[in-house]
């Protein structure tokens, strides 16, 4: 089971860069790539909510969950 981040194809909808995006969240370009990527393992909901406000998207529109989806695999330092 796995949940995936839409959040590329959203910023490609809106025809809106990620350093954009964060700008207008409040939070870093940092950890906003690695929600972005998949990477993250929790979202504040006041950060969703921003994000959704900013794309004026749905939260489904940006997480998804798959059946059977595996996590993906953090790369060595």
């Amino acid at each position: 089971m796995g949940i995936i981040v839409n959040l590329d194809r959203q910023l490609v909808e809106k025809k809106m860069r990620l350093s954009d995006l964060a700008d207008q969240v409040g939070i870093s370009l940092a950890n906003l790539s690695i929600l972005k990527t998949g990477k993250a393992k929790a979202i504040r909901f006041s950060t969703l909510r921003k994000i959704c406000e900013v794309l004026d998207c749905q939260p489904g529109d940006i997480l998804e969950f798959q059946s059977g989806a595996k996590p993906r695999k953090r790369r060595s330092p």
